[in-house]
């Protein structure tokens, strides 16, 4: 064989594996577009709880938009763990999906710790005009580098104290035992506000209050309720020393391995289901004090903050310049 007629051979040889290769290749991103995958997401809440019922709405259009390639099986009642123990799954990729506080998650993005520090924002609209902004999802998008995918923040509802005995003063809650999540500022915030805080998991809250452990504890109004908290603690102030943002996201490790078709399917998904979250949510928050109050828990509103506000300003103070940047963000969203 002629050198020239051999050169044509291999020549045609490569054509063909060049168009064969090619073809695989369309073959491969088809299978991975219409590929099937079934997730798990763990809840913390119970299933009634508003945010555990949107985990499930976010769930179902998932579904809906993958014509039921994807599904989202939610797992409420921390059947899959406590907060942290399903946030180190969802970072190795055992679990797909969580749902979980801001809070804990200043840990692997520590400018998300900024939402523990008291009263900084006005209001919820405050809250939400901050978050729904390029700062908000920046922070989201921090998380990234922890292997994790921030997909949507979800309302989490005002902070406030309850408590055993009566509470009707900031002076009240001096030498109280008060149940606060494992992080330092919410600990230096009690300790400025006269109290003693005790990190303690949400599950062991109520045997807490009922056996003496703990005097207080402080949450929203929807989680006071589910947990039964009202039972034992019948005393409740509303002084919205902090609003911790939800956030819903996923494990990078399994968002790695979507199509780019379904990671859209399911970034919109979370988005969308923020409205129906919110909804909820303010529906179940009047439901629930009103059912709390129908229980017999006496309900005090503070008239004036600036006392509050005067008592954690160390706690202000002593973390503000880790947070200048985000907070001056959050400063600008009252404009």
């Amino acid at each position: 064989m002629s050198k020239k007629v051999l050169a044509i051979v291999l020549a045609m040889v490569m054509l063909v594996a060049l168009v064969a290769g090619c073809g695989g290749a369309k073959k491969e991103e088809k299978k991975a577009e219409g590929a099937k995958y079934t997730f798990r997401l763990g809840e913390t809440h119970p299933a009634e709880h508003p945010t555990a019922q949107a985990d499930k709405e976010f769930a179902k259009l998932v579904s809906e938009r993958s014509k039921g390639r994807i599904t989202i099986n939610v797992f409420p009642g921390a059947q899959l763990g406590e907060e942290k123990a399903v946030i180190e799954q969802v970072q190795l990729g055992a679990v797909e999906f969580t749902r979980v506080s801001s809070g804990p998650l200043a840990e692997f993005n520590k400018q998300l710790g900024v939402f523990s520090l008291p009263y900084i924002f006005d209001s919820n609209e405050h809250m939400w005009k901050f978050l729904n902004g390029a700062a908000g999802e920046k922070l989201l998008k921090g998380l990234e580098s922890s292997k994790f995918m921030g997909l949507a923040y979800f309302e989490p509802g005002d902070r406030n104290f309850y408590a055993k005995k009566p509470i009707t003063k900031l002076e009240d809650l001096k030498g109280m035992k008060i149940r606060v999540i494992q992080n330092k500022i919410n600990m230096d915030m009690i300790a400025a506000l006269g109290a003693s805080a005790t990190p303690m998991p949400w599950g062991e809250v109520f045997s807490g209050l009922q056996t003496g452990v703990i005097d207080a504890a402080e949450n929203n109004w929807p989680s006071f309720l589910s947990s039964n908290h009202y039972q034992v603690a019948k005393y409740w102030i509303s002084d919205a020393h902090q609003r911790v943002p939800e956030v819903l996201m996923m494990s990078k490790v399994a968002w790695d391995k979507l199509s780019d078709e379904d990671k859209k399917i399911i970034k919109q998904a979370a988005v969308d289901t923020v409205k129906i979250q919110r909804d909820l949510w303010a529906k179940s928050e009047k439901d629930a004090e009103a059912k709390v109050r129908a229980a017999g828990v006496t309900v005090v509103s503070v008239a004036d903050l600036k006392p509050w506000q005067a008592a954690v300003k160390p706690v202000i103070d002593k973390y503000g310049t880790d947070y200048a940047e985000t907070l001056k963000e959050i400063d600008a969203a009252r404009k």
